[in-house]
């Protein structure tokens, strides 16, 4: 056809998790970087919700997520489109984890270090099935008060190789650093996973 390239491709679609604990920063990641309007299932909490959401050290949260985050960046000069789906944080809700797993390669599993505790459960999914995962210490107000190897031997990550990284999730860049570090962690482990 006149005026059609063929040799142009369509994106490649990578379907990517964004997990925690309740109250980490998972709805904040996904709408500071998405570059389409987030879809968001967030509902305000409740009296319902007293005795069983933990909101020890997060008393000002008002809302949460109850089934998912979605939201989709462009990484142009990968020709690549990731669509990102956050997880919701509460104990009652994690039942959605192996539904939004399926297809996902790889995960981005955001901590809260004030909150370590909350964090070993979302470390455990991702080892127990093998799917590549960043740690990101969420930088509440600006600050984070232990170094990347503090944080990984707290949380006894079993391979050394995952990386831990630092980051605002309010900040765009921050956000863009660890996605494209995940995606060199997914990379990396299809390379070691195919036969040569």
């Amino acid at each position: 056809m006149p005026g059609y390239d063929t040799a142009a491709q369509e994106p490649a679609p990578v379907k990517l998790l964004v997990a925690g604990g309740f109250g980490v920063g998972k709805t904040t990641l996904v709408e500071t970087v998405s570059e389409i309007e987030p879809l968001r299932t967030e509902e305000r909490l409740t009296a319902a919700g007293v005795g069983v959401d933990d909101l020890d050290g997060i008393e000002s949260k008002t809302s949460t997520t109850v089934a998912m985050d979605f939201g989709r960046i462009t990484l142009d000069e990968a020709g690549v489109i990731l669509y990102l789906f956050g997880t919701p944080g509460q104990e009652r809700f994690w039942f959605m984890w192996d539904d939004l797993l399926n297809g996902a390669l790889g995960a981005i599993v955001l901590v809260d270090t004030r909150r370590l505790d909350r964090s070993f459960p979302a470390v455990d999914f991702f080892e127990s099935r093998g799917l590549p995962f960043v740690v990101a210490a969420n930088c509440f107000h600006g600050e984070q008060l232990y170094s990347a190897d503090e944080i990984r031997g707290a949380l006894r990550l079993r391979d050394p190789r995952t990386p831990v990284l630092m980051l605002d999730a309010r900040v765009r860049a921050d956000v863009r650093e660890a996605l494209l570090a995940l995606l060199d962690s997914v990379i990396a482990k299809a390379r070691t996973a195919t036969p040569v």
